[in-house]
């Protein structure tokens, strides 16, 4: 199996442990990912505020790329990145205009038609959903895990297509793959404050301490997380919780890759679990 793939800025930076547990992963299930070559900003958070055409443009750039590479899908994992690729293929394909446009301006045809894919998915599905379970060299049936989707995976629903909107299950199939216990718990999807963290940091240490705090309620040892805004409000927020609460959560938040290779004998240090803020080796500790 071969994709194309799109890290975008946070995994080349602040997310990295999820590039690098991402291309583990896959290596181990024989999934080739070939990065785009030159690929630029999805446009994340400023794009779409500032102009309809450049938030348009700019995903659909990268994706006019994919011809040359003789490939028609990409694995785009981070969760603004893969909203904002989902919402310019939708733009292009429903207005003509725009799409004109966006031709104009990136000097290439649109390729609105090729899929765009999160890794949730193509693990949840055969033929990858079937592997999992050789692969795996721990036993971490002792960790209980809360999944927590994000806001972006799964709406609009009609635009990103992703799992069940209201409540999805793909990453708890894919830990569960892996011997790991997940949980059923309220706030899967509900948002963490996303991009607020600068302008408004009161409101996002608010969404996510209550996020924290219904995964302990629910009997969590750690949260599970597919998305680098999600990881940084979850993880970096807790020294800030701890000065508004009185009490510090001390939760790990991993992304679902690092347990997903951590089950498969690979080390810490391989999946850069030492990059956290809030301590995680309290996970290595359920692991027999």
């Amino acid at each position: 199996m071969k994709y194309a793939y799109y890290p975008g800025c946070s995994l080349h930076s602040t997310g990295k442990e999820f590039d690098v547990s991402i291309r583990a992963v896959c290596d181990k299930l024989g999934v080739e990912l070939v990065e785009i070559e030159n690929w630029v900003c999805c446009g994340a958070t400023m794009g779409h505020n500032l102009s309809r055409l450049l938030a348009a443009s700019l995903p659909m750039t990268n994706l006019a790329r994919l011809p040359e590479m003789g490939l028609d899908e990409v694995i785009v994992p981070c969760a603004e990145c893969f909203s904002r690729f989902k919402a310019a293929q939708h733009s292009v394909k429903t207005d003509k205009k725009l799409r004109r446009d966006v031709v104009e301006v990136i000097h290439k045809d649109c390729n609105e038609d090729v899929g765009i894919i999160h890794p949730v998915t193509i693990f949840a599905e055969e033929p990858l959903a079937s592997r999992i379970p050789g692969l795996v060299k721990r036993d971490l049936s002792g960790l209980k895990v809360a999944c927590y989707y994000g806001c972006l995976l799964t709406r609009p629903p009609k635009i990103t297509g992703f799992d069940v909107d209201g409540y999805p299950e793909s990453m708890d199939r894919v830990l569960r793959a892996a011997g790991i216990t997940t949980l059923e718990w309220s706030r899967k999807t509900v948002c963490c404050g996303g991009s607020l963290a600068l302008s408004k940091p009161d409101i996002v240490v608010n969404l996510s301490h209550k996020i924290i705090e219904d995964a302990k309620s629910a009997g969590a040892d750690a949260i599970a997380v597919a998305c680098p805004m999600c990881h940084a409000n979850l993880d970096a927020r807790q020294d800030d919780m701890e000065k508004t609460f009185g009490v510090h959560p001390r939760m790990p938040i991993v992304y679902f890759t690092q347990l997903m290779g951590y089950s498969f004998g690979l080390s810490p240090e391989e999946l850069l679990f030492d990059r956290h803020l809030t301590e995680v080796d309290s996970i290595f500790g359920l692991a027999r």
